[in-house]
């Protein structure tokens, strides 16, 4: 085990945040070792399917949580739309209000206005934001935000990496990761899937879970057998328990566990088993002379108080709640972590895996034999007696009460297999390694199940038992300290003084006085062991004595139950002391904000503001606004009813040469290879007035620097720019556009990228209906945003990769022999659509939708508003059916065909059919 990295006071421990769809499953967060919660209310989260909790309950949630010591952070982590913007105000301020510790936030625009409303309140940069470089760490931060939570896709490398880089920007900024629970295969902030087939944008807190359902592989026309594989975007858990160590040793500064969909009993057992493990950190530390470890530990478990530990040890008496803690603690062994791990399993997984933490290994990722809740593999079937018995391979203990299920598979590779269970009536043990088994209740058809099919342990009573207990356990507030003091003299009144509250010193002391006088003792008097000993029992009450001065003469003597009277006393004005206290000044201020006067006054001044680079880390460039602003003379924007600009998107060089003499503003080449792309530029010069542009990829990675110097050295007119990286890069070179990647919702989030880095325009989210677009468009300078109106929407963009993982035998780029440039793939859902696959520069994957979208019936509406650009992508049509294509779309601008008859025509001309997209209707 590599040791924790030190500092001057000891090793670190990083935060441990746990998920809280509930009040059940936020008390079982902090009964479990949570340090901290993340939760969401009932508007703008990522997981409205949760029950959430409402707005009103913010200010009970946080002081119950900071009675305890537990942080609470609120998700306010979707897009914001543009009529949104003044209820997304009202929340920050409501938050602001509650001592909410932090928002948790994806969209740009909101982190602007929750910067300007409330600069008390943290932010923290979500996955959603797809950070996956220090530029990205960089870009946050200069959005106000103090932390950021990375993507899933970074391995323990990647870390280090950003570690490395943000120090030598001088950037300091606190890093948070996932640990455990599920992972999405498309890059969060970028899966468009939902959205596309559904109307259910993830991005907006509604993902259908399209990854995990079934799809068949069609290979250069062919279906490829896959056996028993068949849902091939489904991974398995995240489950980072054995490196935390290594995290530790990286800096990490916050270990996220996922699940605000999960019941009480899933966060209770998780949180509790990452509990454990960060405190076998720490003693292990201990163990090898590292000092003293800062933070969250076992300190914080004796702050919550003793009782809380008598309580949890008591339970713990119980013979099979104890073997369930044993299961669960920290390993020592190969076998304690493979059991630790199984029974992690049974609280809740698709199969347990590190994900991309240890390196990109995509034949693991992926098994693709099953995507819900199953449990540990435990063996397979050999057979079943006529008596009766069920003969089960399988090395595990099994007893009475265990729940298993087997499956049996179907013969529609596009239908999920048949799932048959029961629960363990009885069990006998034949030989090594096989057992016999009574399964029910009742009887079980069994018919379907051949000899091998596969078993999997599916409940455990004894363990979810123990979980329940975990979660039920109580969680009683931590107690504040007091310092008293007492003085008196014979034949007066003892006078109890209140001095200091939680540390903070009164600014008139309180004093109390006894009903009867102090009198000579005849007997023992008041000495401090005594006084001590009477007014420290404040439990309960949420106070404890921690300092008590005494200005007291000898041999004095006051009846017990006046001093227990005092102290009664003593909690009943602190607790009129607590609730008259007046409220903070930031608070109050906060509070006292009407959003919809703020926004109508400030946000367009927040729109236009070029945000101020005071503060920012040494080093950071402020001058990139000016260079790209001067890098290139800006489009012309379109005066009103002039006819839009269209500029189009090709894929291949043959695309891109069939455009050639065509009416175009300009061209964009995204293309993957780089050896073509100086090619490019050399075709699409002269042809166009904005000339030719190159786009890059969507994702760039801490060691993927290298991917932007095909882009630099190609010199094109202008870059379509996808990420921080690229915007960091490139736009102090040439002109660059914001690509839809960039996630602009609102007026707030295209100011940021207009003004800060000085692009020429933005392209529209996709995840707006054409009045949300209209809406955009209003609150945007004229000519400032582009709007794709043809595209085969980019459903997944993933790490992932289809080509290695079921066409090649490798784990890797290195070693899968680049299938991606000899097959041709298709992915069939179970509506019979063949979506195609394609792997850009940096190997990652986009699914692509099968159908078309076409926003050609909106074109007048778009041209009323003022739109001045429109973008047409082609994806893989001939070099013939890409001129046709964009031939129809320029008639159609000109008025020589209406929209109606260009989607009737794009219907009859596409082997795939169109669809109107996201642009069909509100949502």
């Amino acid at each position: 085990m590599t040791p924790p990295q030190q500092t001057n006071g000891g090793v670190r421990l990083p935060e441990l945040l746990a998920p809280a769809g509930n009040w059940d499953a936020l008390r079982a967060a902090v009964a479990n070792g949570a340090d901290a919660v993340y939760f969401g209310v009932e508007a703008f989260n990522a997981r409205l399917r949760a029950a959430n909790f409402q707005r009103q309950q913010l200010p009970e949630l946080m002081h119950w949580l900071h009675q305890r010591g537990v942080k609470g952070f609120l998700t306010v982590n979707v897009l914001i739309f543009p009529d949104e913007l003044e209820d997304a105000a009202q929340l920050v301020l409501e938050a602001s209000a509650a001592g909410v510790d932090a928002l948790i936030v994806q969209d740009i625009g909101l982190a602007r206005l929750a910067r300007s409303l409330a600069p008390q309140l943290a932010i923290h940069g979500s996955t959603q934001m797809s950070i996956t470089s220090a530029a990205g760490v960089a870009q946050a931060a200069a959005l106000g935000c103090e932390r950021v939570v990375l993507a899933r896709e970074l391995t323990l490398r990647d870390l280090s990496r950003i570690q490395g880089q943000l120090a030598e920007r001088r950037l300091a900024m606190p890093l948070e990761m996932f640990v455990h629970g599920a992972l999405c295969v498309a890059y969060s902030g970028q899966c468009l899937t939902s959205e596309a087939l559904g109307q259910r944008s993830a991005n907006r807190g509604e993902c259908a879970q399209a990854c995990r359902l079934p799809y068949q592989l069609i290979v250069d026309g062919q279906e490829r057998d896959l056996g028993d594989q068949r849902y091939l975007l489904s991974p398995q858990d995240l489950a980072a328990w054995e490196l935390l160590p290594q995290l530790v040793e990286i800096g990490i500064a916050s270990l996220k566990i996922e699940g605000r969909l999960k019941d009480a009993s899933y966060v209770a057992a998780v949180t509790d088993a990452y509990r454990r493990s960060l405190d076998q950190t720490k003693a292990a530390a201990d163990r090898q002379g590292h000092g003293q470890i800062h933070g969250q530990g076992k300190e914080k478990e004796k702050e919550k108080g003793k009782e809380k530990g008598k309580e949890k040890d008591q339970e713990q008496t119980d013979l099979a709640a104890e073997a369930a803690d044993a299961a669960l603690s920290p390993p020592e062994s190969d076998h304690a972590v493979a059991e630790a791990c199984a029974n992690l399993e049974l609280s809740f997984s698709r199969g347990l895996g590190q994900g991309w933490l240890q390196g990109v290994n995509h034949r693991q990722l992926v098994h693709g034999r099953w995507s819900k809740k199953r449990g540990p593999l435990i063996g397979q079937l050999e057979k079943i007696e006529p008596s009766g018995w069920w003969l089960l391979r399988c090395s595990r203990q099994l007893r009475p009460g265990h729940g298993l299920v087997f499956e049996a598979p179907s013969p529609d590779p596009l239908l999920p297999p048949e799932e048959i269970g029961g629960r363990v009536m009885a069990v006998e043990r034949r030989r090594p390694g096989l057992l016999a088994l009574r399964l029910g209740p009742g009887r079980l058809d069994a018919s379907r199940l051949r000899p091998g099919a596969p078993c999997w342990l599916s409940s455990d009573p004894l363990l979810e038992r123990q979980w329940q207990r975990q979660a039920n356990a109580p969680t009683p507030p931590i107690a504040k300290p007091l310092t008293l003091a007492v003085r008196g003299q014979l034949n007066q009144p003892l006078e109890l003084i209140l001095i200091a509250v939680a540390n903070q010193e009164l600014p008139s002391p309180l004093v109390l006085r006894s009903q009867l006088p102090l009198a000579a003792a005849t007997g023992s008097g008041l000495d401090r062991q005594r006084l001590e000993a009477q007014l420290g029992r404040l439990g309960g009450s949420g106070w404890r004595l921690a300092s008590l001065q005494l200005d007291l003469p000898d041999n004095l003597f006051l009846p017990v139950a006046e001093l227990n009277r005092l102290r009664r006393q003593l909690v009943a004005e602190l607790a009129e002391l607590i609730t008259s206290a007046p409220a903070s000044t930031s608070t109050s201020a906060s509070a006292s904000v009407a959003p919809s006067s703020w926004v109508s006054s400030d946000l367009p001044s927040l729109q236009s503001a070029q945000l101020s680079t005071a503060g920012q880390p040494d080093g950071y460039p402020a001058t990139w606004i000016a260079k790209a602003s001067a890098s290139g003379p800006a489009s012309p924007l379109n005066p009103a009813g002039a006819e839009p600009a269209l500029h189009v998107l090709v894929r291949s060089l043959q695309q891109l040469e069939a455009l050639q003499g065509l009416p175009l503003r300009s061209v964009i080449a995204e293309l993957e290879q780089p050896r073509e792309m100086r090619e490019a530029v050399a075709i699409g010069r002269g042809c166009w007035p904005d000339g030719l542009w190159l786009a890059g990829a969507r994702i760039t990675r801490p060691d993927e620097a290298w991917s932007l110097e095909p882009l630099l050295r190609a010199e094109p007119s202008g870059y379509l720019v996808r990420n921080a990286d690229q915007l960091e890069r490139l736009t102090p070179v040439a002109p660059c556009i914001g690509d839809f990647a960039l996630n602009v919702a609102n007026p707030l989030t295209a100011a940021w990228f207009l003004d800060h880095w000085g692009l020429q325009r933005i392209t529209a989210s996709y995840d707006l209906a054409l009045p949300q677009l209209l809406q955009l468009v209003a609150g945007c300078p004229s000519g400032s945003l582009e709007v794709t109106v043809h595209q085969h929407m980019p459903l997944f963009h993933m790490e992932h990769c289809l080509f290695c993982a079921f066409l090649s035998d490798g784990h890797d780029h290195t070693d899968c022999g680049r299938p991606c440039e000899q097959h041709k793939v298709l992915l069939r859902d179970r509506s019979g659509a063949e979506h195609p696959l394609r792997a850009d520069l940096g190997c990652r994957n986009t699914l692509f939708n099968a159908r078309a979208q076409t926003a050609a019936e909106a074109l007048p509406q778009l041209r009323k508003a003022g739109v001045g650009h429109l973008r047409l992508e082609l994806l893989d049509e001939i070099a013939a059916q890409a001129r046709l294509r964009v031939e129809q779309y320029l008639a159609a601008l000109a008025g020589r065909l209406s929209g109606r008859e260009l989607w009737r025509s794009e219907q009859l001309d596409s082997r795939l059919g169109v669809t109107r997209g996201s642009l069909k209707a509100s949502r």
